[in-house]
Parts: structure tokens; C-alpha cells; sequence
């Protein structure tokens, strides 16, 4: 194996190759959690379609959530398989498997029959299509990370990264923009009759669009050399990360707590907020909901160029500052006027963009012939815990206190605060054998 050289360690440009990579990854992306989100904005529709006419709301609003949530709770077991696979056999095969399973129950679930036309076996069967969805998506961003983190050079990964977030985050957000057009094009009657499925359709329809440009992409060079050198992992891939490698298990599922709290509360809870306790009308919360929105997607990005400049622990430590005084101070003034609403969201969205960092961390915590391995469990395991329980904890403490959600946000960055002390002070042993590796790996594929 040649050495490590000056010029790889050495920051350099991304190619057209590499943009191209990053281009069709986040586009995957974008459009896999745009079809894994456009339920919720049909649940109501939906809850009275597929359950019994005569049964009590609230009832049908808790089963309706109750199958969205299912999707949540698959991931972790749709995400581990997955990874398994793809630590043995390959990124790109079931990075392309994800978005194509994505695709087909996405279809699935525009085509399905009412309860109406087949009776108990309607929500049957939609469990069964938001349990593949939720295999899917479990699947695909850890595996997306993974991918790009392995196509681009070394000291680029923040920045791949962090533009896949973004991509990631756009997918919310053209599930909301498209919701908001077939709620204004269509009457309630025409969206109970046959327009609800028109986003799941028009889902389904591009994820096909994205199997097919994944065409394209190659496989990661690190995993290819690993396969020729042979060097690919011989036992159960967990169960080597479990074994050798529980730091960096920890330290990435904690960075998903931070990443779960910060995208749940602030772009998921937020327009409910807003509604219930500042007094706005729904159209002006999802509109704020949505203008800050546009800023966490450049603060993603940005947040990983950054990290890849100044290193994950001064990075996180300064981050969590930014991201804890401006939470605050958005859930304190957002009710003085509209002006104030949207500009304190925009600083918001920039401050919360801090999570396009995470998977900088978590790529890095692992070696290759684990990596995937290690990222999907970290990250499903940590996001079904800590994304399920956050709205429950902030709903229970909201009666306690009107700022609860504000001050679960100014824990959270305390957490992330000592955490960037942690990866400044001992960050370089965490990355220093997986960087060695991953170094001499990508030397030997351009000997």
C-alpha cells in the first residue's frame, strides 16, 4: 500500500464527479422524506377514509398516528438489515434499494382501497405500506451519509454531508408546499374523494425518477478497494461495532439526540406553537414554519463547510451557543409581531442548520468495514427514542410551563456544548484510526 502524501492529507476541490455524486445523493434524499412526511399532512383525510365511519375521532386521530408513528418505529430494524448488507455487499446496491422500496409503498399507498370498498382490511394494509416506508427511510440516510462521505475527498466530508442534510430538509418542505397547493386547488370534498392521493402518486412517481438517475453513481472507492483487498468485515457487522467501537456509538447517538430535538420542535412542532400559544392563524404559521425552513436548509450546508475547516469540537462548542440563545430568544419575542415572527425564524433556521455537523461526527466515529453499520444503528436507534419522546416531553411540560419547549432547546444546547468540549478534548482519538484508514484506503485506490 503507497504512503499517505502531503497532497492527500491536504484539503482539495470537489470534482464534477463529486458534485454530481452529491447532486443525484440529495436529490434521492430529498425526495424519500418528502414521501415519508406527506402523510402527516393527510392524516386527517386519511384517519376517515380507512377506519370505521361510525367510530369516535379522537379515536381515528390517535390510530391515524398511531400507523404514522409505526413508520418511526420500524427504522431502527429497516435501517440495521440494511446496513448489514451494505457493509458486506455494497453501498450502492442498497442505497438504490432504499429509495426503490420508498417508491413502490409510496405507490402502494396511493392505489390502496378505503375502508369503504374492503372493510378492516384498509388500515391493514395501510400499517403494512407505512412499515415498508419506514424501512426505507431508515435505510437511506444513514446510508446516504455513508455514500457521499466515501465518494468525496477526505477533508470534504462536512461539507457532503451537510449539503445532503439540506437535501434532506427539502423533502419536508416540499411536502408542506405541495399539501398547501392540493388543500387551495381542491375543495375538502374533492381532497376526501380522490385528491389525497395525488401526493403520495406524484411521490411515488419521482422516487422512480431518483432509482433510475442512481443508475449513475458508482461505488464508494473505499468500498471497492476494500472488496478487492478483501478486506471487508468477516462476522456480523454489529456486532463488531458494539464490540470495538461503544465510544463512538454513544457520542453519535447523543449528536442525534441534539439533531431529532432541533428538527422536531422547531420545524415539526413549531406551526402548532405558534397557533396555540402566540395566537397566529395556521396560514401564517406554516408560512414562518416554511420561511425558516429555507434558512435551515443554508444552514445545514454552511455548517458543514465549517466543521471541515475549524474540526467538530470548536465547532460545537461555539454552535451551541448560537443555537441556545437563539431558540430562546424566538420563542420569547415571536408573539410581538410578524415582522419580528419571520426575522427571529430566519436566525433560527441559520442557528438549528448547526445538525448538517452531526453525520460529520458519526462517519467518522466508525471504520469503513463497519461505518454503515455503526451510523444506522447510532443514528434509528437514537432518532426512534429521542424523536418519539420529544413531542410527548414537550407536550407534558407545556402545562407546567408556556416556555417548556424553549427551555428543552436551551438543554439541548447545553448538551451540545459539553459535547463539543468532549470532541475538542478527545474528538482526534475518536477519528484518528478511521482517518488513518480511511487515508490509506483512498491512497491505495489512486496508486
Amino acid at each position: 500500500m503507497p504512503p499517505i502524501t502531503p497532497a492527500l492529507v491536504a484539503p482539495h476541490k470537489l470534482t464534477s464527479q463529486d458534485y454530481r455524486t452529491l447532486g443525484l445523493s440529495a436529490l434521492g434524499g430529498a425526495l424519500e422524506f418528502y414521501d415519508f412526511i406527506i402523510f402527516v399532512f393527510f392524516a386527517t383525510v386519511i384517519g376517515h377514509l380507512f377506519f370505521p365511519p361510525d367510530m369516535p375521532d379522537w379515536m381515528i386521530t390517535i390510530q391515524t398516528f398511531g400507523i404514522f408513528a409505526a413508520g418511526y418505529l420500524v427504522r431502527p430494524v429497516g435501517g440495521i438489515v440494511m446496513a448489514h448488507f451494505g457493509d458486506r455487499f455494497g453501498r450502492k446496491k442498497v442505497f438504490t434499494f432504499s429509495i426503490l422500496l420508498m417508491a413502490l409503498s409510496t405507490l402502494g399507498m396511493a392505489a390502496m382501497p378505503t375502508y369503504a370498498s374492503i372493510g378492516i382490511a384498509a388500515p391493514i394494509l395501510l400499517i403494512a405500506m407505512r412499515i415498508l416506508q419506514g424501512a426505507a427511510i431508515g435505510g437511506e440516510v444513514p446510508g446516504a451519509w455513508t455514500f457521499v462521505s466515501e465518494h468525496v475527498p477526505f477533508r470534504r466530508v462536512g461539507f457532503a454531508c451537510g449539503f445532503l442534510c439540506s437535501g434532506l430538509t427539502l423533502g419536508i418542505l416540499l411536502g408542506s408546499f405541495i399539501a398547501t397547493i392540493i388543500n387551495t386547488v381542491f375543495t375538502p370534498d374533492q381532497v376526501s374523494a380522490y385528491a389525497w392521493r395525488i401526493p403520495f402518486l406524484l411521490g411515488g412517481i419521482f422516487g422512480l425518477l431518483a432509482v433510475y438517475l442512481r443508475r449513475w453513481l458508482q461505488e464508494t472507492p473505499v468500498f471497492a478497494e476494500m472488496k478487492k483487498s478483501r478486506a471487508l468485515v468477516r462476522e456480523l457487522p454489529l456486532k463488531a461495532v458494539l464490540r470495538d467501537h461503544p465510544r463512538g456509538v454513544i457520542i453519535s447517538m447523543l449528536l442525534t439526540w441534539v439533531l431529532s430535538a432541533g428538527i422536531v420542535v422547531t420545524t415539526l412542532m413549531t406551526a402548532t406553537f405558534l397557533q396555540k400559544l402566540y395566537g397566529y392563524s395556521a396560514q401564517i404559521s406554516l408560512a414562518a414554519t416554511s420561511f425558516g425552513t429555507l434558512f435551515l436548509i443554508v444552514g445545514t450546508a454552511s455548517a458543514g463547510a465549517v466543521v471541515d475547516r475549524v474540526g467538530s469540537g470548536r465547532f460545537f462548542t461555539v454552535a451551541s451557543l448560537f443555537f441556545g440563545a437563539a431558540t430562546f430568544a424566538f420563542y420569547t419575542y415571536a408573539g410581538v409581531s410578524l415582522t419580528v415572527l419571520f426575522v427571529l425564524y430566519a436566525v433560527m433556521g441559520l442557528a438549528v442548520g448547526m445538525v448538517g455537523a452531526v453525520p460529520y461526527v458519526m462517519v467518522r466515529a466508525f471504520p469503513a468495514h463497519v461505518r454503515f453499520s455503526g451510523l444506522s444503528f447510532s443514528y434509528n436507534v437514537s432518532y426512534a427514542i429521542f424523536g418519539g419522546l420529544t413531542p410527548l416531553v414537550v407536550s407534558a411540560l407545556l402545562p407546567v410551563s408556556p416556555m417548556a419547549h424553549a427551555w428543552y432547546l436551551v438543554f439541548i444546547a447545553a448538551l451540545t456544548f459539553c459535547l463539543g468540549l468532549y470532541l475538542l478534548a478527545r474528538g482526534d482519538e475518536i477519528e484518528a484510526k478511521v482517518g488513518i484508514e480511511e487515508l490509506s484506503t483512498r491512497a491505495a485506490t489512486t496508486a
